[in-house]
């Protein structure tokens, strides 16, 4: 019998659930949505969002299933080789998903249906662009039904970019407490004033919060609310509206030591070139192109371009939105599609969340023993933030097959301007020490001083022990 693993991601939703058998995924469609399912390939619709790279592309298929009795068909979605999250997204990147969501429903109203959710968690980055992973989000269009993912949207969407744009950049990291998006009460409460002299956000954000307040889920007697019928035209005025809205909204991006760290850096021309090339001499030594890159620190990406120009798909971590966001911007223009640019604070890593710890992954449950690169990082964990030299490099070992880490000495003076206003109890930090910590867990197989500098890089393979 063929073992199945049902998904924990999914269990929220009775149209059908995910599951793995071995290292395949599928999504089991219940009999319950079978109406739903064959309206959205027989509409049309599955078609034209395919059309537009803005849905996953499925096929269906038959196997041995986990609950049979209450399938209808089964489909095998292509893969997304590696899933992020909201709050992990910079703003253009969420602005984007917003977006694409606001066009798949737009798309799905000519169709004849409508998009039954607007979770921001329903939409990745796939080869460069903002696509919806879940076929099972449609449901059949009523006339005179609202639109059931309204709420969700503004929440998921318009509450964290509002909130990105005109109070602090850094609160998008409520997403990562309220894993159905910022509650629009807390979002009026937290944006200035001025803002609801925009119509826009007036009528999405204040409005719809005070009506949720006096309103609630329920009327006076306990009843369920009565919903104002809306028609379809109006239906299609109100998409355009929450389209072009959502397209207005724009984020100024403030001047940050690590947006600008490539034209602030200590590095001379030849001594970063000369960098670029041990990078690219050793992420070709370790050759295995399926492994994912993961760049820790990466900054703008300038090295997780490296890795992609070697055939690497790489995801380009940093803990400043300036940076991340510049790369995303960069990479668009570009049209980069192995580079995913994603915030990461290292010291305090994406956790799971959601049901039970189990809805969504972990930082370090979605690193697949792949390839990460440590340029100009390890000195901040070391000096910055007090990690040991042990802990760092049994962290690595978590995650990582191979390791391309730079190791900064203190007699540089990027490490003499960390330490410029502290005590220097840093008696290990040394590249004696750096050594004698990381061969525990690594076997050192290149070496070679940086020409022009006094930093070295490594090349790390992962022991067995």
């Amino acid at each position: 019998m063929t073992t199945s693993e049902v998904l924990p991601s999914s269990f929220r939703d009775p149209a059908g659930f995910l599951f793995k058998q071995g290292d395949t995924l599928y999504r089991q469609i219940n009999n319950s949505y079978a109406k739903d399912y064959d309206t959205l390939i027989s509409s049309g619709l599955y078609a034209a969002l395919i059309k537009a790279q803005l849905l996953i592309p499925h096929e269906e298929v038959e196997i041995e299933l986990p609950d049979p009795e209450l399938s209808y068909k089964t489909i095998q979605p292509q893969l997304v080789p590696f899933i992020s999250y909201p709050y992990e997204w910079s703003f253009s990147q969420l602005k984007d998903a917003a977006l694409a969501t606001m066009t798949v429903q737009r798309l799905a109203l000519k169709h004849g249906m409508s998009l039954k959710d607007a979770s921001a968690y329903n939409i990745q980055f796939h080869n460069g662009r903002a696509v919806l992973i879940d076929s099972l989000s449609f449901m059949r269009y009523e006339e005179g039904k609202p639109w059931q993912g309204y709420k969700q949207y503004c929440q998921h969407f318009l509450s964290p970019l509002a909130l990105m744009c005109y109070s602090d950049v850094r609160l998008s990291q409520l997403l990562r407490v309220y894993i159905d998006g910022i509650p629009l009460d807390l979002a009026s409460k937290l944006l200035p004033a001025r803002t609801k002299l925009s119509p826009f956000l007036l009528s999405h954000i204040h409005a719809h919060a005070k009506a949720q307040q006096r309103f609630g889920e329920t009327a006076e007697d306990g009843s369920p609310l009565q919903v104002k019928p809306i028609s379809r035209k109006a239906m299609e005025a109100m998409m355009q509206t929450l389209h072009a809205g959502t397209r207005k909204l724009q984020w100024q991006l403030p001047k940050t030591e690590w947006g600008d760290y490539y034209s602030a850096t200590n590095y001379e021309d030849e001594s970063l070139q000369e960098k670029e090339n041990l990078v690219r001499e050793y992420l070709t030594e370790i050759g295995e192109h399926a492994l994912p890159v993961h760049d820790l620190g990466a900054n703008n990406g300038h090295f997780s371009r490296v890795a992609c120009e070697l055939g690497y798909k790489a995801v380009a971590w940093d803990i400043d939105p300036v940076a991340v966001e510049k790369n995303y911007l960069q990479l668009k223009k570009e049209r980069q599609f192995n580079l995913l640019p994603l915030l990461l604070d290292l010291t305090n890593p994406s956790g799971a969340i959601g049901w039970s710890l189990t809805e969504r992954d972990s930082f370090c449950e979605r690193i697949n023993d792949g390839v990460v690169m440590a340029l100009a990082l390890i000195h901040h964990l070391a000096i910055s933030n007090n990690v040991p030299l042990t802990m760092i490099s049994a962290f690595l070992k978590a995650i990582a097959q191979h390791v391309v880490i730079e190791f900064i000495p203190k007699s540089d003076s990027q490490v003499r301007r960390l330490l410029a206003n502290r005590t220097d109890i840093f008696t290990e930090y040394s590249q004696e020490g750096f050594e004698s910590a990381f061969t525990v867990d690594f076997e050192i197989v290149k070496r070679e001083q940086i020409r022009g500098s006094e930093r070295s890089l490594y090349l790390l393979h992962r022991k067995n022990n």
